[in-house]
């Protein structure tokens, strides 16, 4: 069956030739096409110096081509450079709000509010915060469609939380959570908003702005980028108010012996010298995105979560762990009866099939779900309806070996 509705961008990814090799753990970490490894190996090959310092032509040239991309990311989610703060990580991102803003802002008795299908990098920074000032940490729960229950997502925000730290869509369930409804919802109730982009920004149009978020996070290595880049959105009046999350070179505009003075936005949070080449990596990613169309993408994308859902239905004794229904993320989870995730994955991975098995990072999720672990296949923009069909035949090759 052909769900298509993109050119064939498979030989776009040199790792992809490996023979069998079927790769449905695009959730984790996407693969890496040629255009943005081009990018990264000019940058080393020609024009590797360190930014912002040198005058000479090698130095210029990596600083245009970090802040190159910057402008590219920019562009790309409808911010402005001096809002779009290069980190190492999403986890890093979501770190610095919650050091640099929570503990200037959120004091002994306040309320964080996050929802339980939250990845540890949007739970434990947001823990650690509570424990050290005396803050509660409360929790939306999931009902039994796989979303959010929004009844209790209104009550909580009526009791004043100072913030709501949500994932744009989970990286188990696959769920789509209504931002544009609940982030005006906590405005109105006086709550600030992080979001958790790392499993959207790759998949979908993003507009930070037109969302009205006050922080978005996301990761290079899930947007087809290298890793050790990631990508925070702060509106700007917050971002000014900021102190720094760590001090050192770059971040500075004056320093002496007792104090020192801070560089302008977005340079006050990126200290020392920055992952230029990879930031330009993630430039190129980007760009390779936006050439193939975000829209044809998601479209391709949307077609293929289907299939897959149509098929893994036919299969005896497995279920999904998710929304079934539109709308819903590329990340399907899902259960053989009667045998353990890491199971399954090592015997899929015989074959070729490379999907994640485990808590996938989410282990209060597993708890109010009341599971241990779950399979998960995630789709890329590289995936293709044979790449289902060899993850179906595998989970025939399951169900033959465990009875």
């Amino acid at each position: 069956m052909a769900v298509s509705v993109l050119p064939d961008v498979r030989d776009q990814f040199p790792i992809l030739s490996r023979p069998g090799l079927v790769y449905l753990d695009s959730a984790a970490t996407a693969q890496t096409p040629v255009p943005v490894l081009d990018e990264m190996e000019r940058i080393y090959r020609e024009s590797n110096a360190n930014i912002h310092r040198g005058v000479y032509p090698l130095a210029q040239e990596a600083t245009e081509a970090f802040e190159g991309g910057r402008g590219v990311v920019a562009d790309w989610i409808g911010s402005s450079v001096e809002e779009t703060i290069f980190t190492k990580n999403a986890t890093e991102a979501i770190n610095l709000v919650a050091y640099s803003w929570g503990r200037r802002n959120v004091r002994a008795g306040d309320r964080v509010l996050l929802t339980e299908m939250e990845h540890h990098s949007n739970i434990v920074p947001w823990q650690l915060l509570c424990q050290e000032v005396g803050a509660e940490l409360r929790y939306v729960p999931v009902t039994s469609d796989y979303r959010l229950d929004l009844d209790v997502l209104e009550a909580e925000l009526a009791a004043g939380p100072k913030l709501l730290a949500i994932a744009h869509i989970s990286n188990v369930l696959g769920t789509v959570n209504p931002l544009s409804s609940i982030i005006r919802q906590a405005h109105d109730a006086g709550a600030l908003v992080l979001v958790d982009g790392a499993q959207a920004v790759p998949h979908h149009r993003v507009n930070v702005r037109e969302l009205d978020a006050d922080f978005y996070a996301f990761t290079g290595h899930k947007v087809y980028g290298p890793t050790g880049i990631g990508v925070l959105y702060g509106r700007r009046s917050l971002l000014e108010e900021m102190p720094p999350f760590l001090g050192g070179g770059d971040m500075i505009s004056r320093v002496d012996f007792f104090e020192s003075r801070w560089n302008a936005l977005p340079w006050k949070f990126e200290a020392g010298t920055s992952p230029y080449v990879e930031a330009a990596g993630l430039g190129a990613a980007v760009r390779w995105l936006s050439d193939l169309g975000i829209e044809a993408v998601e479209a391709h994308e949307s077609a293929l979560v289907r299939y897959a859902l149509e098929r893994l239905s036919e299969v005896p004794d497995v279920s999904i762990i998710g929304p079934v229904d539109d709308p819903r993320g590329t990340a399907v989870s899902f259960a053989v009866e009667g045998v353990h995730p890491h199971d399954v994955a090592e015997i899929l991975a015989r074959d070729g099939v490379c999907v994640r098995a485990g808590h996938h990072c989410a282990m209060p999720l597993m708890r109010a779900l009341g599971v241990p672990a779950t399979s998960r296949a995630s789709i890329g923009v590289h995936n293709t309806s044979s790449d289902v069909d060899a993850l179906v035949d595998g989970l025939a090759e399951v169900r033959r070996i465990f009875g």
